[in-house]
């Protein structure tokens, strides 16, 4: 009872039936308080189409669009959402509809408001929300707003999306305008990236090509030319290209590198070979030297023969180790020859005087003149070099015995023995103890030989004090030799027993050892100490007697493979091709110097020899390389002269010059290097007329190139101007033709990017601007169709009398319409006329279907015209107006203003009409002018 109470009284929009709430909210206020309170109440309903229906009565376009989220399939919610926010519905202000529309992210209601909003922004708004291609490429054919449908279609940037647009948009031809530009755009920018990607590809294949390339003189430079070229294209490369631009980079700068690492071993090289030079000049000096003092001294001993000897062979030695470094300079292999021819002779002179000193002896004694005179003949003493003691005896006693000896001679002896004094003397001051104690045995039996003379007095007294100091010598000597002799043995006692080291080392610490003993000579020598040392030395040369019969075979291979490399060169040098290439030959040299000092060393018997023979077949090349790159340079003089003749050539074009200049290059770099410091200068000068030749074709390009780019400047301002100008009246077309006239005379434009981008600019301008004026000319005709209302209207009503009271009346232009009549009107209006007069013999039962299906072909017309599109009943009408369109414009072609004339022209004659039938005609005839006027023509 209580619940039924409750029912009873309670309010109608609380009812529990759906239909009666339903019923009672269309009847509450929102304005009232308690009503709009029931409302809010009802807006949280469990039926949903009580809830929208409150909120619609409330207003609340928020909540509806929170609660069309979770009812997004509802099509009743869709429908009020949809004309809620397209302001068909509701109160909602502009701007908090577009604030609405920023959060909403379903695409069938954004496209909805695209298409149905009440205003501008709205509609962009909402378009801005739309992202994808399918709900653009819609809204750009479909939407009724031309300003959406061009911002929808500016929005695809995608191929496939453009030809889409393209084939599917007929209604607007700004729209495939732009489609169609934007088309053309991508496949432009795509043929430039093609192009930036194939140019990049030749410039690839150009440096690694170059990268494979041996080092030159250009190497460098077109290595630069080639990254210039490189970083001018615009268009990034991809990942792949990078990656073989790198790979190239690093190949031609290690090139680079390896040939500055190349000059830099040159230079070092030659610096090594001038110190060589330095080293065999100074050994050569103070083997001069020793054999000139042996030809100047008193006397000729044992010990100075020896002294000799060993520094002959430590020249030997030195030399031939130079020599496997760097190969001796000719004036210094002649020199060498000189001083061993010397050396030789005044050695064999020593060893026959060896052989004939004891028979000299006994013929001094005996006092055998003849057998003495005989002796020292036989001995053939070189005339030079001082003779030994015994020597100049046999010579005094044959002089004697002849009596040619004279105070002369004794006076110059003893001037003789002074300087060898004095010399002594030096020696001492110095602390040459070995030199000063071989010129003190060979000075003191000459000058106690002498007779007890006052003028050899001093000389014996100079003598004694200077051999005192001499024992003081020896004695200092002995003093500072004892400790140093004992280091010696316990260093080589520790080198004997030390295993761990390695032959090479210890042959080297022992040799070096056993000179520092021998550097002390006889100075505070002792039996022990010398046994203990000698007997260590020979534990050691025990031990290194197996190394040493390993390095001797490897010596022997070692001068094997000289022998071979230099029967390699000789072979080469025996028949050398003509056209060798000098730095081939270069390579050939500096491999076989690398080859010859790889094979180091070779038995010191046979060093001297092989290296002899090496510098000869060394300096064969040398001089091979020298007269081909003199060729080289002789070929690339006359190739200077060719370059100064061809830039003198007023008979050749600047473009001819230039392309003989680069075989000329070509032809240079293919020749190979000129002499060292000679091929810089020949480069320099050449390529200093090469940059003239260029710099005369780069001119006379500029000055070609000139009026062409007056041309383009001329054109680009005559673009600009035509592009600022916006037509009024369809009668400014005459403005457009003097600007193809003018654009005529600027014709043809250079076939270059600037030149086929202004094309296209002019031309697509061009079109715009005639699809304005058609536009203009249309709407023209449209409003001088609507100033002929009156006159339509008066034979409307004429049509009417006709039919309804059959009354023919006449009707005059003049009389209704001020505008005067153009002749397609004029023969109309009077057809118009004369079809009331004619149709007074015929039923208008039987008339009504013509008028009609001429009434229905004008409005298909019409649609043609304005939309493009017809009803699916006036296919056929359709059909045929199309094939009547195309057989007229193939005749001659028709202008949309023309065309539509014909057509308005045409429908003041259909007649006579009935009221009805004008009247469900009308409306659609008047939004099809309508269209004509909004819209571009087809």
């Amino acid at each position: 009872m209580h619940g039924l109470l409750r029912r009873l009284f309670a309010p109608r929009w609380q009812h529990p039936d759906t239909a009666v709430r339903h019923e009672a909210l269309a009847r509450l206020d929102p304005q009232h308080p308690e009503q709009r309170q029931a409302l809010q109440q009802l807006a949280q309903d469990e039926d949903g189409a009580i809830r929208l229906a409150a909120l619609v009565a409330l207003g609340n376009l928020q909540a509806m669009l929170d609660e069309y989220a979770a009812r997004i399939d509802d099509e009743d919610w869709f429908i009020e959402v949809s004309r809620q926010l397209c302001g068909q519905t509701g109160h909602a202000d502009l701007a908090s509809r577009q604030a609405l529309i920023e959060t909403i992210a379903d695409a069938r209601l954004l496209n909805t408001v695209a298409l149905q909003g009440d205003n501008l922004d709205l509609r962009l708004t909402a378009l801005a929300q739309l992202s994808a291609p399918e709900d653009l490429i819609y809204q750009a054919c479909h939407n009724g707003v031309a300003v959406v449908r061009h911002s929808a279609a500016e929005r695809l940037h995608e191929e496939a999306d453009l030809k889409r647009l393209l084939k599917e948009a007929r209604r607007d031809r700004q729209v495939i305008r732009t489609a169609r530009e934007r088309l053309t755009r991508l496949r432009a920018d795509s043929q430039w990236f093609h192009d930036q990607y194939q140019q990049r590809e030749t410039l690839l294949t150009r440096l690694e090509q170059h990268a494979r390339m041996a080092w030159e003189p250009l190497y460098g430079g077109r290595f630069r030319h080639l990254q210039r070229e490189w970083e001018a294209l615009k268009a990034s490369p991809d990942a792949t290209q990078e990656a073989r631009y790198q790979d190239a980079c690093l190949t031609c700068r290690k090139t680079l590198r390896d040939h500055e690492a190349q000059q830099q071993a040159r230079l070092v090289e030659q610096q090594r070979q001038e110190d060589a030079d330095q080293t065999r000049g100074e050994l050569l000096e103070g083997m001069e030297e020793s054999l000139e003092s042996i030809c100047h001294g008193a006397s000729l001993m044992t010990q100075d023969i020896a002294s000799l000897r060993s520094q002959k062979q430590l020249l030997a030695h030195r030399w031939q180790a130079l020599s496997d470094i760097h190969p001796a300079s000719e004036p210094q292999q002649q020199r060498y020859a000189r001083m061993m021819h010397n050396y030789e002779r005044y050695y064999h002179a020593w060893e026959r005087w060896q052989l004939l000193a004891k028979e000299v002896e006994n013929a001094l004694a005996e006092h055998d003149l003849k057998a003495l005179q005989a002796l020292t003949k036989q001995s053939q003493w070189p005339e030079h070099l001082t003779p030994p003691v015994l020597l100049t005896r046999a010579r005094e006693v044959l002089t004697s015995s002849q009596g040619e000896h004279t105070d002369a001679t004794a006076t110059e002896k003893l001037d003789n023995l002074a300087e060898q004094l004095d010399n002594f003397e030096r020696l001492l001051e110095r602390g040459a103890f070995k030199s000063a104690s071989r010129l003190h045995q060979r000075l003191k039996p000459q000058i106690e030989a002498l007779s007890s003379h006052n003028s050899s007095r001093p000389l014996k007294n100079r003598l004694k004090k200077l051999g005192a100091r001499l024992a003081e010598l020896r004695d200092w000597r002995g003093f500072v030799a004892g400790p140093k002799r004992e280091q010696l043995c316990e260093l080589i006692d520790t080198l004997a027993d030390d295993t761990a080291m390695d032959e090479a080392a210890l042959d080297r610490r022992h040799r070096q050892l056993v000179k520092e003993w021998k550097d002390l000579g006889d100075a505070a020598a002792n039996r022990e100490q010398s046994a203990r040392f000698r007997q260590s030395s020979d534990r050691i040369q025990a031990r290194l007697a197996p190394w040493r019969k390993r390095l001797a075979e490897e010596r022997q291979q070692n001068l094997a493979a000289r022998e071979a490399l230099c029967e390699q060169l000789e072979t080469l040098l025996a028949q050398p091709a003509e056209d060798a290439d000098p730095d081939v030959l270069r390579q050939i040299r500096d491999k076989a110097r690398q080859q010859w000092r790889h094979y180091s060393p070779v038995p010191r018997e046979q060093a001297e020899a092989i290296g002899r023979r090496f510098g000869k077949v060394r300096h064969h090349l040398q001089a091979l390389i020298d007269q081909r790159a003199h060729t080289i340079a002789t070929t690339k003089r006359d190739l200077i002269e060719v370059t100064r003749h061809l830039l003198s050539d007023e008979t050749l074009t600047p473009r001819e010059r230039a392309t003989q200049a680069k075989a000329l290059q070509k032809q240079w770099r293919s020749l190979g290097r000129a002499p060292k410091g000679e091929e810089q200068t020949l480069w320099q000068e050449f390529r200093q007329l090469c940059d003239q030749v260029f710099m005369l074709r780069d001119t006379a390009q500029a000055q070609q190139a000139k009026p062409q780019q007056d041309q383009l400047d001329a054109m680009q301002q005559l673009i600009e101007r035509l592009d600022s100008w916006q037509p009024r009246q369809a009668s400014e077309s005459e403005i457009l033709e003097e600007v193809l006239k003018e654009a005529a005379t600027l014709e043809p434009l250079p076939r270059n990017r600037r030149g086929e981008g202004m094309q296209r600019r002019f031309s697509g301008i061009v079109r715009t601007r005639r699809e304005h004026l058609s536009r203009l000319e249309v709407g023209e005709v449209v409003q001088y169709w609507r100033d002929l209302y009156p006159l339509l209207n008066a034979h409307l009503a004429a049509d009417a009398e006709f039919i309804n009271h059959d009354v023919t009346q006449e009707v005059i232009a003049q009389a209704v319409v001020t505008t005067p009549l153009k002749p397609p009107f004029q023969a109309a209006h009077e057809k118009r006329n004369k079809a009331r007069r004619d149709a007074g013999n015929t039923s208008v039962d039987n008339l009504m279907p013509e008028v009609e299906e001429a009434l229905a072909r004008n409005r298909v017309h019409l649609s043609l015209l304005a939309m493009g599109r017809v009803r699916q009943r006036d296919e056929p009408l359709r059909l045929a107006i199309q094939v009547e369109r195309l057989n007229e414009g193939r005749m001659q072609p028709r202008s949309p203003a023309s065309e539509l004339t014909d057509v308005l022209a045409e429908l003041l004659a259909i007649g006579p009409i009935s009221e009805a039938l004008w009247k469900s005609e009308a409306a659609e005839l008047d939004e099809l002018l309508g269209r004509l006027v909004r819209l571009p023509p087809p």
